[in-house]
């Protein structure tokens, strides 16, 4: 028997939801998500539970336990508890019945199985009860396959792609964030998303944006992207992205201690404003201050004074990744010493004597000075050379 530590088990509000179903004469597991991180020690963000009861009858449960219940999904099965502040969406078993490739019709069930079949993948379909003894309705092989960090379509691979053709791109996201790194990508699973391109077409685009950007926040998502272009996902996604600065950037990050970003990571794939993911508007201004400090010709310190010590580390590790080569802790430092600097003059200093234009033009051809100095000149050396324009 596996069971699953930590995590709902010492949290007494989510006890309390499952409590209320099972006193109410219902089966209740955890399922997907969490219980697939739990298993890895991997952090568990949301509690999502399974259960037999219909969604009339969730509500009657909780509420009679002195929860409250918000039927925030309830033509679907899914009903939002509210246990001492916090919601977990308790949802019916379920079956589809006929699918668009985006959204299904489905219909209630009593069969664990059953339900366990309609997910995407085998890694997504164990549960859990409120014990933490973990149950795999469909064979054992959803351990195996946990166990070896295989990413893995439940049943036929066509078939649950053209059930929601999102899990092409959730194919790549959970490969990149659970899959063995060493592992190649299956061959037949590979055709068969091949074959489905044309459904990502029907997609929105802000759920390509919020899965690309997933995606691209994996530690290491360099292996699932080369995937992607092979098959000729990228091109669908991110028309025109090359993949190749993605690997040496991946590696710069980690030598560097800096953390993943996926605008980052965006950029380095040759994107210079938003690609139709339907970014926000601070999103693409931060994608188009990167492209500007990457072509900025200033040294490292000048870079970091001019664009913050973020923005142009970002830069300098999209430069290097781009020409593959190393990048030391001294470029690093120089920026941070640039992000430091404050410009010790300004426009007060040097009135009434300039104005308007005059005083901008100034202004600006002394910090142009200042920063070429490498930051050496001091306040009495730029007023005085002031003085003399």
């Amino acid at each position: 028997m596996i069971v699953v530590k930590g995590t709902w088990l010492s949290e007494p509000r989510a006890q309390a939801v499952f409590h209320a179903l099972e006193t109410a004469g219902h089966r209740a597991f955890a399922v997907g998500g969490c219980v697939r991180n739990a298993l890895l020690g991997a952090p568990v963000e949301d509690l999502d539970i399974a259960t037999d009861a219909l969604p009339d009858e969730t509500i009657a449960a909780v509420e009679s336990a002195g929860l409250k219940a918000v039927p925030t999904g309830k033509e679907h099965g899914t009903i939002t508890v509210v246990s001492d502040g916090e919601g977990y969406e308790v949802t019916t078993f379920r079956a589809d019945m006929e699918t668009d490739g985006r959204r299904a019709t489905v219909r209630f069930s009593q069969d664990l199985t059953e339900d366990a079949r309609r997910r995407d993948f085998t890694i997504n379909a164990l549960y859990a009860d409120k014990s933490g003894r973990v149950t795999a309705p469909l064979g054992s092989e959803q351990l195996e396959d946990l166990s070896a960090r295989r990413v893995r379509f439940i049943g036929r691979a066509e078939d649950r792609i053209r059930e929601d053709y999102l899990r092409i791109l959730r194919y790549f996201r959970f490969s990149a964030w659970y899959g063995d790194p060493e592992a190649g990508f299956d061959p037949d699973e590979l055709a068969a998303i091949a074959e489905c391109l044309d459904g990502l077409e029907i997609l929105s685009r802000e759920r390509v944006g919020a899965e690309t950007k997933k995606l691209l926040t994996a530690q290491d998502p360099a292996r699932a992207v080369a995937a992607m272009a092979q098959v000729g996902v990228l091109t669908r996604v991110l028309p025109g992205a090359d993949p190749r600065a993605l690997g040496p950037l991946v590696d710069l990050e980690e030598a560097a201690g800096i953390r993943p970003d996926p605008l980052r990571r965006l950029v380095a794939m040759g994107v210079s404003q938003d690609p139709g993911l339907r970014l926000s508007k601070k999103e693409v201004r931060q994608i188009e201050t990167l492209v500007a400090a990457i072509a900025d010709g200033g040294n490292n310190a000048a870079l970091g004074y001019k664009y913050g010590s973020d923005t142009a580390k970002d830069a300098l590790l999209v430069r290097h990744a781009s020409l593959e080569t190393p990048l030391g802790p001294e470029a690093l430092n120089a920026i941070d010493r640039g992000a430091q600097m404050v410009f010790p003059i300004n426009a007060a200093d040097l009135m009434p004597g300039l104005s308007g234009a005059a005083l901008g033009e100034t202004l600006s051809a002394l910090e142009a000075e200042w920063i070429a100095s490498d930051f050496s000149l001091t306040r009495e050396d730029l007023l005085d050379r002031a003085k003399r324009a």
